[in-house]
């Protein structure tokens, strides 16, 4: 069953980097911004992760941790965190459980080829652990903006 809107987030604990486990329920009392993407070292997903890198001290003004989520492995998230200087947690859904959680781990298609994989998707969860806001199907420009917009207006 696919989370909604205004329902309580599952409560699962995955691995990630600096060898920390991490469950969504550590977070409560700050909102988190959880954000879903294909692959670590690819183009668009580089730029989001530096977008949400060059605005993490404005999402920390709004009490918002963010957290990356990929099929990758903690060791791969290591190396893009290393590369790109990202100041937040990856966390590694290598069996998808969090992925599929929120719906996000989809059939897709490319050149004429069928995969499942990751569909760049973008949730905000309150601090009593309620998913309040998604965004599926990201596109990268812009998005980090708007994010950001969304949780200073649930500061006023």
């Amino acid at each position: 069953m696919t989370v909604e809107v205004g329902q309580q987030v599952p409560d699962l604990t995955l691995k990630a980097n600096g060898g920390k486990e991490i469950s969504l329920s550590d977070y409560r009392g700050k909102y988190v911004v959880l954000y879903f993407y294909p692959k670590d070292m690819t183009p668009g997903c580089t730029t989001e992760a530096c977008d949400f890198r060059d605005n993490h001290e404005s999402f920390k003004d709004v009490n918002a941790v963010i957290l990356g989520v990929s099929p990758d492995p903690v060791a791969r998230h290591e190396k893009f965190i290393d590369k790109h200087d990202l100041p937040f947690e990856l966390l590694a859904d290598e069996e998808n459980q969090l992925a599929e959680a929120f719906g996000v781990w989809k059939l897709k298609k490319n050149f004429g080829k069928e995969y499942m994989g990751i569909e760049r998707s973008t949730f905000i969860i309150d601090p009593e652990g309620n998913l309040i806001k998604e965004w599926r199907k990201v596109k990268v420009k812009g998005h980090v903006e708007e994010a950001l917009q969304y949780l200073r207006e649930q500061g006023k």
